[in-house]
């Protein structure tokens, strides 16, 4: 992914270099994988951004990557179940009383849109995890930081849409709870090129780094 020059002069300018981390120790990575339900990804659906499916190849390789390492591969998944009482504001004023009504039922639990597409590769050994709000890490969203925890986690990286969102919401967390986080450009997506270029040069600004797949593949470490 390409940044433009004014913004790797200040990231350098601030940190000394571009990218801070040359190495990932995989026991004690995550790759937290946001919000790729049905949803979000597939035609017909109130949340839909398109841009997300050209990137479940780039997802499935670093999960499988990861997994391979004997790192930690983690699905976040949104419910709206309850929505229209624990996050009345968002349901009742942020959305028109027809698009209200289509994500509580569409982001319902035992509806196909909360969902994880088949063509994700979802391994029995990765572990999933539901949220309420945008972020994950946001207090009362979800169990997300005490997973991380258990599993003795450092790193996390963060893929999924959208990236301006609930990945870049969840993101900020992270970094905030002192996790080294990385955001995977190429396994991210929003639902304009804008919006993704846009939030990853804030990230890359003031947050962590900007890695895609590959780059992140070639920095993982077994011992």
């Amino acid at each position: 992914m390409e940044f433009s020059q004014s913004v790797i002069d200040r990231v350098v300018a601030r940190q000394g270099c571009l990218h801070p981390y040359d190495h990932f120790k995989a026991a004690e990575t995550a790759f937290v994988v946001v919000d790729l339900q049905n949803f979000f990804t597939q035609p017909g659906y109130l949340g839909e951004c398109k841009a997300a499916r050209a990137t479940f190849p780039a997802v499935n390789a670093l999960a499988a990557a990861l997994r391979q390492a004997g790192g930690h591969v983690i699905w976040v998944q949104t419910s709206a179940d309850g929505a229209e009482k624990f996050w009345s504001h968002f349901q009742h004023n942020m959305l028109a009383p027809k698009n209200s009504a289509r994500r509580l039922t569409e982001l319902s639990e035992s509806h196909e849109g909360f969902q994880i597409p088949n063509a994700l590769r979802v391994d029995p050994s990765d572990t999933r995890v539901i949220k309420r709000y945008y972020s994950a890490l946001s207090p009362g969203s979800s169990n997300l930081h005490d997973v991380l925890q258990a599993k003795g986690i450092k790193n996390v990286l963060v893929g999924g849409t959208v990236t301006n969102v609930c990945c870049e919401s969840t993101a900020r967390n992270a970094m905030m709870l002192d996790y080294v986080t990385v955001m995977v450009h190429d396994t991210l997506s929003a639902v304009t090129p804008q919006e993704h270029q846009a939030s990853l040069e804030g990230w890359l600004l003031f947050f962590g780094d900007v890695l895609g797949t590959d780059e992140v593949i070639a920095r993982l470490r077994t011992d």
